[in-house]
């Protein structure tokens, strides 16, 4: 601020209240002014007391009297992208000449003014940024303002881009800026029509759904809204959804396609009852985990509700399906895969487990079809009341054919097929061990068990199997795996009569073996005796050939000593003939092998000596190949290196050396002859002297 001073002479009864300071006025500025009291502005207009007006006249102003600076105001710099929303404090006349009244609001934009000083009548509410919408946005303006200045309450109206506004007052985004909505091939959006209109030459009334797929570009009016986007589902041919008629209330199921849902259709969610829905998330194989430990235990992944529900029917199972609005029910055999319609439900089965058998530990959604096996624990009492604990094991099957639609609904017959088989079969035992004492017992047990269990035909022979007619159960085996008894007085007393049986088995083992050594030893002495008859027969037999021999040897001793020497030189002249003869044939098999020989080795040195000279032939040839093509190649490397200009020249180099010299000496012909013979030089010295020159050349 700024200010100025002047003399002033202060007359006798005038009293300086106070020193009132110039205020400078800069450019977009302006001073506020307040009228103390009723008076005259410096423009000469007329001010009553407490009204308020502004000078914005570039300079010092120096307030009246009775004017009271209430402050300076700043212009506010309106651009392409700022807008000023104002409100009219009481109705009156703005600078534009339009006039205003309370409460009204409007906007001040750049058309209007650069540098907007609001008056003393106007509120500025805020400042107001552009909204651009690209091309690839859109909004919706809720009471947008009419040509009239007023908004239109209740109304919407729609935007597109590419465009650049500002809102005014009263005006708001619904949802603010929104990108246009982009739908692929697989892709659409549910419409609802909230006002009645011409869609493409479709009358739409309001409440109206429809469906518009994609690939394209979708932006709404303002006569519809969007309900929901969809994409659609690609579904294996194991996979499936459950879709409800929202029109209808049908259900169905859609499996292995890509589908994608219409405006009138909706996913629905399949309810299940709590433990079905713990058997089906339970990673359980129902094959190798049977224990109820392994059916209860916690680890399970929470289901889609809406996926068409599936179950994996092992190998060697079957599980029951059964179809409340059709009242039917439907048997699928493993392997397979199942995949319940909406109105299906799997069939539960709720099993005794443990030992001794307690309803309900194992449940499952199959029916394995064995063979198997089941552990009992019974108590039975003998006729002398002594009770006994029996842990049995029995092998079971199902007997059934697949195709047979009787046998497949026979083996859900039974809910809990291994508590009704363990209880029949432990009344049978009961009844059996109850009519016979406990010594009896202990030593048939598996006889009077598996005939209590099976039976006897008409040879009172045990049967084979045991089979329950009500689903074909069949029973194949028994297997006593311990008996034990229950009191502690039976347990001493089976205990007495098992050691008294060892120690008669003992005593009954050391007889049989005592007799057993008697009677070997008594076979061993007969054996003995045997032989030695047999020795002395053999021994007089030699002593009667000996004295046979000894007699004919004394004969002819006595008888033939001549016929003898007679015989010995005619065998030694017969052996050496054949020694001879055997002789001679050993020289020819020798000269004949000495001539094979002679042969052979002739042929071998012709061979030989035919095969040398065949191999020095060939390497001549080979050699005078060879050396042609030696000869061809350096004959041919010599042409190639010299080249045919060179050989031409070298060919004519004789003559041309003589040409060259003959020209050197000057010569233009010449005339060679070995002077025999003789030439006339008088007709022809003109021709090889050449005309002389005149004497003007």
């Amino acid at each position: 601020k700024q200010w100025y001073q002047r003399r002033v002479a202060i007359t006798a009864g005038v009293e300086v209240v106070e020193t009132i300071r110039a205020s400078i006025i800069s450019p977009n500025q302006a001073l506020r002014l307040r009228a103390l009291k009723a008076c005259k502005d410096q423009q000469g207009k007329d001010r009553v007391c407490g009204e308020e007006w502004l000078v914005n006249k570039t300079g010092a102003y120096l307030p009246g009297a009775y004017e009271q600076v209430v402050g300076f105001i700043s212009a506010y710099i309106l651009t392409e992208n700022i807008a000023l929303h104002l409100e009219a404090l009481q109705s009156y006349k703005d600078r534009f000449g339009v006039n205003r009244k309370s409460g009204e609001q409007w906007l001040i934009t750049i058309k209007d003014s650069e540098a907007f000083i609001p008056d003393v009548h106007e509120n500025v509410i805020q400042v107001v940024n552009i909204s651009t919408l690209t091309n690839r946005q859109y909004c919706v303006i809720l009471d947008p303002m009419g040509d009239d200045g007023k908004n239109k309450l209740g109304q919407r109206k729609l935007i597109k881009g590419e465009k650049s506004f500002f809102l005014q007052p009263g005006e708001s985004l619904e949802a603010g800026i929104q990108d246009v909505h982009i739908l692929g091939e697989d892709e659409a959006i549910i419409v609802k029509a909230v006002l009645s209109f011409t869609d493409n030459g479709v009358e739409r009334q309001p409440g109206n759904l429809w469906m518009v797929r994609g690939a394209c570009e979708f932006i709404p009016t303002v006569e519809m809204e969007i309900i929901d986007r969809r994409k659609a589902m690609p579904l294996d041919e194991n996979e499936g959804i459950y879709v409800r008629d929202i029109k209808t209330g049908k259900v169905r199921a859609v499996v292995g396609q890509t589908y994608v849902l219409n405006q009138d259709e909706e996913l629905w969610d399949k309810p299940l009852p709590e433990q079905i829905e713990k058997l089906l998330s339970a990673e359980v194989d129902p094959l190798a985990d049977r224990t109820a430990r392994a059916h209860n235990k916690g680890d399970s992944k929470s289901r889609v509700k809406h996926m068409v529900v599936s179950y994996r029917v092992p190998h060697n199972a079957a599980a029951q399906i059964y179809d409340y609005k059709a009242k039917k029910a439907r048997v699928v055999f493993g392997p397979d895969l199942v995949m319940l319609a909406p109105d299906e439900h799997f069939t539960q089965l709720s099993l005794s487990g443990g030992k001794p058998k307690r309803p309900n530990c194992i449940r499952s959604l199959c029916l394995l079809l064995g063979p198997d096996f089941m552990t009992d624990i019974i108590t039975v009492e003998t006729s002398d009341h002594a009770r006994l604990a029996l842990q049995l094991s029995y092998n079971w099957h199902f007997d059934y054919t697949q195709d047979n639609a009787e046998h497949a609904s026979a083996l859900f017959a039974v809910p809990d097929f291994v508590g009704d088989a363990c209880k029949a079969l432990a009344s049978r035992i009961r009844g059996a061990v109850a009519a016979v004492p406990f010594d009896d017992f202990h030593r048939n047990s598996a006889r009077i068990i598996r005939t209590s269990v099976f039976g006897l035909d008409e040879n009172m022979k045990v049967k084979e199997n045991f089979k329950f007619a009500a689903n074909r159960l069949v029973i194949t085996n028994v297997d006593i795996q311990s008996v034990e008894p229950v009191d502690q007085r039976t347990r001493d007393s089976l205990q007495k009569s098992v050691q008294l049986a060892i120690e008669i088995t003992t005593n009954s083992q050391e007889a049989s073996a005592r007799h057993e050594a008697e009677r070997l030893e008594q076979q061993a002495k007969g054996k003995l005796e045997r032989q030695k008859i047999h020795d002395e027969a053999e021994a007089e037999k030699a002593r009667t050939e000996l004295l046979k021999l000894q007699s004919l040897s004394a004969a002819v001793e006595s008888t033939g000593q001549a016929k003898a020497e007679a015989q010995s030189r005619a065998e030694s002249l017969k052996i050496e003939g054949q020694a001879a003869v055997e002789q001679a044939q050993l020289k020819a098999e020798a000269q004949n092998i000495e001539a094979e020989n002679e042969l052979k080795r002739i042929n071998d040195a012709r061979k030989g000596e035919l095969d040398y000279i065949s191999a020095t032939n060939s390497l001549e040839v080979e050699k005078a190949l060879k050396m042609s093509e030696i000869e061809t190649s350096k004959f041919k490397d010599m042409v190639l290196t010299l080249g045919p200009e060179n050989i031409a020249k070298i060919a004519t180099s004789g003559h041309d050396n003589q040409l060259a010299m003959l020209q050197a000496l000057g010569l233009q012909s010449t005339l060679i002859t070995d002077g025999s013979t003789p030439l006339n030089l008088f007709s022809t010295a003109k021709g090889f002297v050449g005309a002389l020159p005149s004497p003007g050349q």
